[in-house]
C-alpha cells in the first residue's frame, strides 16, 4: 500500500512540476497560466499531447524540439523529476498527515520559485502572497506548538533578512526577505533559523561550483532563490537528524 501511494504521489508531482514550470515562467511576466497552451521557446509551435507528457517527453525526444530540432532547457525536465520524486519522498519524510500537507506545500513552494529565480531572478508577490495564504490557514488547522510559533517564525525570517539586506546594503533581495518570512510562517521559529543555515551553506556551494565551471562571474549576482529552495527542503527532511548528530559527536 505504502508503494501504491508513493507512486501516486511521483506521477502527481511529475504533474504539477509541468504546472510549476508553468507558473514560474509565465506569471513574473504578466503572463495568463493557463492560455495558451505550451509552446517550444524557439520556434513557438504549440506542443501537442505527446511532446507535454512531464519529463518522459523530453527523454523520448533527445531534449530537443521535435519540429525545429533545438535544444530544450534541462531545467524543465529536472524541475518535473524533482517534484515528482519530492512528492513521493513525502510519505517517508514525514511523521503525520499534518506535516506531509506542510512538506507538500513547501515543495510547491519551492519549486515556483526556483523557476523563477533562475528565470528572471525575479521571485513574484503573487507567488508569495499565496502560498502565505496557504500557509497560514493549514497552520490555523495545524498549528505549531505554541500556537504562536508560526507568527514568530514569520517575524524572525522577514526581520532577519531585512537586517542581513541593511547591513550589506542590497546584497539580498526583496523577493529572498519574504519568501523567508513565507517559510517562517510554513516551519516556526526555530526551524526559520536553521533553514536560513542550510540556504547559505547551499549558496556557498552552488556559488564556487558556478565559479568553477564558468557559469557564474565573480561580482555578479546570483539567484539565491534555488539555494534557499535545496537548504529548506534538506533542513524539513534532515535537519533534526543533523542537529542530532552535530550534538552528540562535537557537543558532547
Amino acid at each position: 500500500m505504502l508503494y501504491i501511494l508513493i507512486g501516486y504521489l511521483f506521477v502527481f508531482g511529475l504533474i504539477l512540476g509541468s504546472f510549476f514550470n508553468v507558473v514560474g515562467l509565465r506569471l513574473p511576466k504578466g503572463q495568463s497560466i493557463i492560455k495558451p497552451r505550451s509552446a517550444c521557446p524557439h520556434c513557438q509551435k504549440q506542443l501537442t499531447v505527446r511532446e507535454l507528457i512531464p519529463f518522459f517527453s523530453y527523454i523520448f525526444q533527445g531534449g530537443s524540439c521535435r519540429n525545429c530540432g533545438k535544444a530544450i532547457s534541462p531545467v524543465y525536465p529536472s524541475v518535473e523529476l524533482a517534484t515528482g520524486v519530492l512528492f513521493g519522498a513525502a510519505p517517508l519524510v514525514s511523521s503525520s498527515l499534518e506535516e506531509a500537507i506542510i512538506y507538500v506545500t513547501l515543495v510547491s513552494l519551492m519549486m515556483v520559485i526556483t523557476v523563477s529565480d533562475m528565470a528572471y531572478m525575479i521571485i513574484p508577490d503573487k507567488i508569495l502572497l499565496f502560498f502565505g495564504g496557504l500557509f497560514v490557514l493549514e497552520r490555523a488547522i495545524y498549528p505549531l506548538t505554541p500556537w504562536w510559533d508560526s507568527i514568530a517564525g514569520g517575524m524572525i525570517g522577514v526581520g532577519l533578512l531585512l537586517l542581513i539586506a541593511i547591513l550589506s546594503r542590497g546584497g539580498m533581495g526583496g523577493g529572498d526577505i519574504k519568501l523567508f518570512g513565507v517559510i517562517g510562517l510554513a516551519l516556526g521559529m526555530k526551524a526559520i533559523l536553521l533553514s536560513f543555515f542550510f540556504s547559505t551553506v547551499m549558496g556557498v556551494i552552488v556559488g564556487l561550483i558556478g565559479l568553477f565551471i564558468g557559469r557564474v562571474k565573480r561580482g555578479k549576482p546570483m539567484p539565491f532563490g534555488p539555494s534557499i529552495a535545496i537548504g529548506t527542503i534538506v533542513y524539513f527532511i534532515y535537519g533534526q537528524k543533523i542537529l542530532d548528530w552535530y550534538f552528540y559527536n562535537v557537543i558532547l
